[in-house]
């Protein structure tokens, strides 16, 4: 269908719908067989692993966890004008499994809320509420909880209950009347009805997929007072001190009880999910002949004069059309997701973008501190360059970062395209770049202790995991270095600029493309073939723990011969002479283990390479980081590999390019 007759036919649709005598909310139905990144937001700790979201870690020490798994698009709940409320139905199934079944709690929630970030706490307060402030988040929500919570009033260790802004609950049942185990490792389908004309919440459970007659739990309760215009769908699930591992393994959600559709904000659903409608179709009838006539003639004159208007309409609207096309786009992919700032606002916060508050530059721009007044917030800005190429690093992070959740990723807040710039809003780190902390920072006394080393070495292996091995679609990040690890207020590493990232599928190969990043992190391969692949990026992330153990760039010019050095070379050849604990950072004095100092050079060098085949994967990395895994065996002598054409980029020409 040629461009011109899709926008007349979109005209045709807005008109129709956004005429205020037809408008109302719709209904919503869609079912995933299996999960996807596709229309799912992921916070915290959640994961997507073969089809299934896992809320908490998968690990086999105890640990304190929590993550959400939110339906992507606001769901209508109550319409405004006729002032109906919906009903809802939702069936999912879940498990949850424990390594060590003595180590259990604590459970997982179905919730509804009017936030679309929603994640607290783990422990007893099941990734819904935050610890510190319990009446922040606004929810209703189904726990399935396998702790007893003597703080919250918990019947048992294994129960389901219904909670409205606290997790207090209203009524709960004791499942094990119920003949069913929470903890017990199998597959529990959980079907949650709410019917409003009758103001009664029902819940269901059963091993096997078919829906019991009798509820587990049935309440009445009229949630009409909870519900707003437009809300948000979705999981939590935490632990404290456990092993346990809650999964959803499917979900299929559905709203009735509204009688007319208008598709307020229209957005894309997988292939299985639709949106159902029911339309109220007006009847007039007149048995007066001149009624007839009268009613005949405006039947074919009002038409016709409706279809002239929208061709004038949509002659005159086409060129700004096109010219909004490509904003108007980014409004349908990030209308739920970060904020969309204007201008005025961001050039305040930034005084207008004044010198001083430039904070660093990204490979789009520079980044400025910003301070809101109005909500007393600060955030990083990114303002963009006046280019074709920055515009472009724009559209790449933007489509990237905006579908990406995970704790050691910098979270995106919101953006804007006004006045021909383009810009990033960005949660503010206040500790800045690993690369100002250890290079710029310590020479005024601030130095990194072995701890926040060790730390910030398991984020960053933990954050490409998560782009390499658990996104839906595998993210290349291309410019692993230290100043895009980022440092928040706890020295945690969060991985940041995705200006040269790709998206790729798990299944195919790398495209080759022209080669991009920074010199001294680059892998051999990469810039002799411009390929980019998930061992480029394990290349880069071994140059940045062999930084962090060793305090040096990834090339340095000796003091004395102002020879240029490769700080790979250099710790491969300690190595080699069995004296590698002398690459350790002399500014640490000493204060650390020598088996770990040993065991992050090892694997600074393993992931370094030049045979990329005989790199880790960064699953691999994190497991032994963890102690899950043996390290890698690095050979004595650094491999030496050759290319059918010789680089003719000199070591003078690396430096030069750094500078």
């Amino acid at each position: 269908m040629p461009s011109s007759r899709k926008l007349l036919i979109f005209l045709i649709f807005t008109v129709l719908f956004d005429h205020p005598f037809l408008a109302s909310s719709f209904n919503v139905n869609f079912d995933f067989s299996s999960l996807t990144l596709r229309n799912l937001t992921l916070l915290g700790d959640s994961y997507l692993r073969n089809g299934a979201v896992g809320l908490t870690r998968d690990v086999t020490v105890p640990s304190s966890s929590s993550g959400t798994l939110i339906y992507n698009y606001p769901i209508p709940f109550l319409d405004s004008q006729s002032n109906t409320t919906a009903s809802f139905s939702t069936r999912f199934t879940f498990s949850i499994t424990n390594v060590n079944p003595s180590s259990f709690g604590d459970g997982l929630t179905f919730f509804l809320s009017q936030d679309n970030q929603i994640l607290g706490s783990p422990g007893g307060f099941l990734g819904l509420v935050n610890s510190s402030q319990l009446t922040k988040n606004k929810f209703v929500a189904i726990e399935f909880d396998t702790r007893l919570d003597a703080h919250f009033d918990d019947p048992n260790e294994n129960h389901v209950g219904l909670d409205i802004d606290s997790l207090d609950s209203i009524k709960t049942a004791d499942l094990v009347l119920q003949e069913i185990d929470l903890k017990s490792g199998n597959s529990i389908t959980a079907w949650v009805d709410y019917k409003n004309e009758f103001r009664v919440l029902k819940v269901y459970l059963s091993y096997i997929p078919l829906k019991p007659d009798k509820p587990v739990l049935s309440v009445a309760v009229d949630l009409s007072g909870y519900f707003k215009e437009f809300m948000y769908v979705g999981f939590s699930g935490s632990t404290e001190g456990s092993t346990e591992v809650h999964l959803i393994e499917n979900w299929s959600f559905r709203t009735y009880g509204f009688r007319s559709f208008r598709p307020k904000k229209p957005h894309n659903v997988s292939d299985n999910s639709v949106f159902s409608t029911t339309p109220s179709i007006p009847i007039a009838r007149s048995g007066d002949k001149h009624n007839r006539e009268l009613g005949l003639g405006f039947g074919i004159a009002g038409p016709a004069f409706f279809c002239v208007f929208l061709v004038a309409f949509g002659y005159i609207s086409i060129k700004k059309w096109q010219k909004l096309k490509k904003v108007k786009s980014f409004k349908a992919e990030l209308v739920t997701g970060p904020k969309e700032y204007n201008y005025k606002e961001l050039s305040s916060a930034t005084k207008g973008f004044h010198s001083s508050r430039i904070i660093g530059k990204g490979s789009f721009g520079n980044v400025y501190k910003a301070f809101f007044i109005s909500s007393g917030n600060i955030a990083a800005v990114k303002r963009s360059k006046h280019s074709h190429e920055g515009k472009a690093d724009f559209l790449a992070e933007l489509s990237i970062i905006a579908c990406l959740r995970h704790k050691n990723l910098v979270q995106l807040q919101g953006w804007c395209v006004e006045k021909d710039e383009l810009l990033l809003v960005y949660e503010f780190m206040p500790n800045g770049s690993l690369d100002k902390m250890l290079y710029q920072e310590s020479e005024h006394g601030v130095l990194l202790t072995w701890s926040h080393r060790k730390n910030i070495a398991i984020g960053l292996a933990t954050a490409l995991t998560y782009l390499h091995h658990e996104c839906e679609q595998q993210v290349i990040h291309r410019d692993i270095k230290t100043s895009n690890v980022m440092l928040d207020a706890n020295f945690n590493a969060r991985l940041g600029d995705f200006g040269l990232a790709r998206l790729m599928d798990h299944d195919k190969s790398p495209v080759s493309t022209l080669t991009a990043g920074t010199m001294g992190y680059l892998a051999p391969e990469y810039l002799h073939y411009g390929k980019a692949t998930e061992r480029t990026d394990v290349f880069s992330y071994g140059v940045v723990m062999l930084e962090l153990a060793c305090g040096l760039r990834p090339i340095e010019r000796e003091p004395e011969s102002q020879k240029m050095v490769n700080l790979v070379d250099w710790v491969w050849g300690l190595y080699g002479e069995g004296k590698m604990i002398e690459a350790a950072d002399k500014r640490l004095n000493g204060e650390f283990k020598e088996e770990e100092m040993r065991n992050l050079l090892l694997i600074g060098l393993s992931c370094a390479n030049p045979d990329s085949m005989e790199r880790p994967t960064m699953r691999r990395v994190l497991q032994i980081l963890n102690g899950e895994a043996e390290p890698v065996v690095v050979p004595k002598m650094k491999p030496t590999l050759t290319f059918s054409c010789g680089l003719t980029m000199s070591l003078d020409d690396i430096v030069s390019d750094l500078d």
